[in-house]
């Protein structure tokens, strides 16, 4: 698949998790999940500390996104990616996109070597579907 045909394989998803969504409105992992939102997609912030995340409630795991989240986006440090990731393809998760910063060669291969759709060449979700800081 071309650059472009994994991000719109991505976009198709009925529903997206954040992993990694902050309350922090500075922090990337808040900017993601807003960008989601502005856009009118349905998104589910993964966050264990947090109950909810601007107005839309969060779960604590992956593994508890419900089963229409067939992307997730990645916001969080590359070795907390490489724990998640297996979590992730078990819970059936089919597109990863590893934000700018979140990246891991050990995660990355383990999709690839599984067929799963992987973002992590630096593309950015905020750049791709247009943010607005508002």
């Amino acid at each position: 698949m071309t650059a472009q045909q994994q991000i719109d394989t991505f976009l198709a998803s009925p529903a997206f998790g954040v992993v990694g969504a902050s309350k922090n409105r500075s922090k990337y992992g808040n900017k993601v999940l807003r960008c989601y939102l502005q856009h009118g997609y349905e998104t589910i912030p993964v966050n264990p500390n947090e109950k909810e995340i601007e107005g839309v409630a969060c779960v604590a795991a992956i593994n508890d996104l419900p089963p229409q989240v067939k992307s997730i986006s990645m916001i969080t440090p590359p070795e907390v990616t490489a724990q998640l990731v297996p979590m992730a393809l078990e819970r059936g998760i089919e597109n990863i996109w590893m934000q700018p910063g979140a990246e891991h060669p050990e995660a990355v291969a383990f999709c690839r070597q599984r067929h799963i759709n992987v973002i992590a060449d630096g593309s950015c979700l905020l750049v791709v579907l247009g943010y607005h800081d508002h």
